[in-house]
């Protein structure tokens, strides 16, 4: 569809405005202007209204392997073509799927084997509290309800998941806050909630943080703790080196199931497959999603151990669970493909020892800049974190929008990047370039120095 013709834009805008109701949106913002309307995109770059944009989010997170690939859309036509639609209830499988599993299987950490399909983080996630609710209860141990997230959290929009989350309004404006069978212990935000401790002793004491929620809730009563390897929607929270392996050593110790919501992080965000290799620990369970078809259709995975999925199958029990398109056939060949071309492009290898350490290297010399308190990279996602006070490290007033400031002092120079709060967030496709990434960090240096300004002249 082109949009050069005034009149077609101004149509769907109109269209959009009366009868499109927006995720994560102020409605009234809609009202007021007219919706950007993204026409088309093609590698690192989208383009709308005769715009174009390098897009340093990669969708939210997502588009790994960068926008607009042939071979993707070839693969798309041959799935349709051939299997258009079919269902994976009541023993029925389709050659998509069914390779798809395996291939997670081999990929994913030791152990966890077996793969349900669903359609996006959230019901990944939710999939894994219903699967772990279950265990327990073939274990003979059906006291073990309480869920153990943390602040800053983020792990969907259903209404499971989102009182899981670290994000107040989410809960709070849908009535959900409330009840004892979930706990949220504190973030291994070093920079925010640790400043009276070195890095690794801070990881250290939030690790044992969720220990204390389960010896105050009682180990027999705690199903699980559900964390991200890296907080990213809340802030792009890269944890102190001792935190995962001392949260890990906690959850096996007092029997408590450890769910890795790897939706953001993976298929090769942080330089390794998962980011459980890089923060050396194994999980029992694990959410994927968004790079498994880097946005190209909607699909996750919930992934379990096989000792999880030995209890949950073995008495012979209908698994009362599932979404009309679980293994959808196009989804899983596209998953698939996308999987191929990071594998053959050797795209994680390339996070981990060029891309990665360039876009980290290029990025902190954002540091000396007097608004930015902190820059935490790994891999190919980063926070960029504004301070009002670096020596204090006070942070503004949300209500002053100074990230959302400097958020659209990059988009009119070009640049999409994610305001979250006091973080700038970065979380480009792994086909970003080094002269992209300079072009990036001197675009983010600009929209700092204009931010700056006019907090002189305010």
């Amino acid at each position: 569809m082109g949009l050069s013709d005034q009149a077609i834009l101004e149509q769907l805008q109109a269209l959009d405005r009366m009868h499109h109701l927006h995720p994560f949106t102020d409605p009234q913002a809609v009202k007021k202007a007219a919706p950007f309307v993204i026409e088309q995109a093609k590698g690192a770059y989208i383009t709308g209204q005769e715009i174009r944009l390098l897009d340093a989010m990669a969708g939210l997170g997502c588009v790994n392997i960068g926008y607009g690939r042939q071979e993707m859309a070839d693969v798309a036509v041959e799935a349709i073509r051939t299997l258009s639609y079919y269902h994976s209830f009541s023993a029925v499988s389709n050659p998509y799927a069914a390779a798809l599993a395996g291939k997670i299987a081999s990929l994913a950490p030791a152990g966890l084997n077996k793969v349900f399909f669903a359609n996006s983080g959230s019901e990944a996630n939710e999939t894994l509290i219903k699967l772990a609710y279950l265990y327990w209860r073939r274990k003979g141990q059906p006291s073990k309800r309480i869920l153990i997230s943390r602040d800053y959290s983020y792990h969907g929009s259903t209404l499971a998941t989102t009182r899981l989350n670290g994000n107040a309004p989410m809960i709070e404006d849908f009535g959900l806050a409330g009840g004892d069978d979930v706990l949220k212990a504190i973030s291994p935000f070093w920079y925010r909630c640790g400043r009276d401790l070195e890095p690794e002793e801070f990881g250290l004491a939030a690790a044992r943080d969720v220990e204390k929620k389960i010896l105050e809730a009682g180990a027999e009563n705690v199903a699980a703790v559900i964390a991200e390897p890296i907080q990213g929607t809340m802030g792009a929270i890269v944890p102190p080196d001792s935190y995962w392996p001392e949260l890990s050593r906690i959850c096996k110790e007092h029997d408590v199931l450890l769910i890795a919501d790897e939706v953001v992080t993976g298929f090769g965000r942080t330089g390794h497959w998962f980011a459980q290799e890089t923060f050396g620990f194994e999980a029992d369970m694990m959410a994927l999603a968004k790079g498994l078809s880097s946005g190209y259709a909607p699909i996750s995975a919930a992934v379990i151990s096989d000792e999880i999925a030995d209890v949950i199958e073995g008495k012979g029990c209908v698994l009362h669970h599932g979404f009309t398109t679980s293994g959808h056939p196009l989804a899983s060949a596209l998953a698939l493909k996308n999987i191929e071309i990071i594998e053959t492009e050797g795209h994680v290898e390339k996070v981990h020892a060029d891309i990665g350490p360039y876009f980290s290297k290029k990025l902190k010399t954002l540091e000396d800049h007097p608004l930015v308190g902190e820059v935490r990279v790994s891999g190919l996602i980063a926070g960029i974190e504004l301070a009002k006070d670096k020596s204090s490290r006070e942070q503004y007033p949300l209500e002053a929008s100074v990230c959302n400031h400097v958020g659209q002092m990059a988009l009119v120079r070009g640049l999409i990047v994610r305001p979250a709060g006091n973080v700038v967030v970065l979380c480009p496709p792994f086909i970003i370039t080094h002269a992209e990434v300079d072009f990036l960090v001197g675009v983010m240096r600009d929209a700092l120095d204009e931010t700056q300004g006019a907090l002189e002249a305010s």
